[in-house]
């Protein structure tokens, strides 16, 4: 690995970082990063997976002041990411590679549609939310919400990219709450998916720790980031920066 492409994942990191704080796609930087770098790709998940932990930390902490009295909420949703990510990391590791360079292209169309149509997403729940008003549902809300949640996590602990996109979707529809608390429950929730899918990834995958210590630094700052000043960049300018990154990646998938 040359400096110029040790300095460009950690630049991804950072970028991902932030990212997965405000919005929830920052996998659709940095997998492609490491693929256009001849990162095999499912090494390239599970490193990435694994450098992203510390900045999903970050990210909640930085969010902390957002999860005062949400501590009820956050365990029980907690034991749904938790055995998500368990079994899509599972899942990653039992199915041979060929399956994953078949199954990630969709995935990848499938979180660049989920981050274009993030507005409409967010609009929508917003109307919802108006709709609902804000009294009590439960701190679970609906009763889908817990096996949503649990779904978005096999889908987190396999691939990852705009999970952070679905839990806002499904919290949001089904919770009474403001969204940026939920904001920061889905900080948390998707801390655990990664976490839980890196623990298995660390005893049993092949991991480049190199690529893990970069993405990890660079994954730290940018969780700070996003706490602080990400919610004030263009959202249109971010958006199109996932999806010109994410058809690269899919570019790279389907013709190298």
């Amino acid at each position: 690995m040359s400096l110029l492409e040790a300095l460009l994942i950690g630049l991804a990191g950072l970028a991902a970082g932030t990212i997965n704080t405000v919005v929830g796609s920052g996998t659709l930087i940095t997998f492609p990063t490491l693929i256009a770098f001849g990162v095999p790709p499912v090494t390239a998940n599970v490193s990435n997976t694994i450098g992203l932990v510390p900045g999903s930390l970050s990210g909640a902490i930085g969010y902390r002041r957002e999860l005062a009295g949400q501590r009820a909420r956050v365990l029980r949703l907690a034991v749904a990411s938790l055995v998500g990510g368990l079994a899509g990391g599972v899942l990653l590791l039992v199915l041979d590679e060929d399956a994953f360079e078949t199954i990630v292209p969709v995935l990848i169309l499938l979180g660049l549609f989920l981050v274009v149509l993030q507005p409409r997403i967010s609009a929508w729940v917003a109307r919802r939310h108006e709709a609902l008003g804000t009294g009590p549902r439960g701190v679970t809300g609906a009763w889908w919400v817990w096996p949503a949640v649990l779904v978005t996590g096999v889908y987190g602990g396999y691939f990852g990219a705009a999970q952070g996109v679905l839990l806002m979707a499904v919290m949001g529809i089904g919770i009474a709450e403001s969204l940026q608390r939920l904001n920061a429950v889905k900080n948390v929730l998707a801390l655990l998916v990664n976490a839980v899918a890196g623990v298995l990834f660390v005893i049993v995958a092949d991991v480049d720790w190199a690529v893990v210590a970069l993405i990890a630094v660079g994954s730290i700052i940018g969780g700070q980031i996003g706490a602080t000043v990400g919610r004030r960049l263009p959202d249109p300018i971010l958006r199109m920066t996932i999806v010109i990154v994410g058809l690269t990646a899919l570019a790279v998938f389907l013709f190298a």
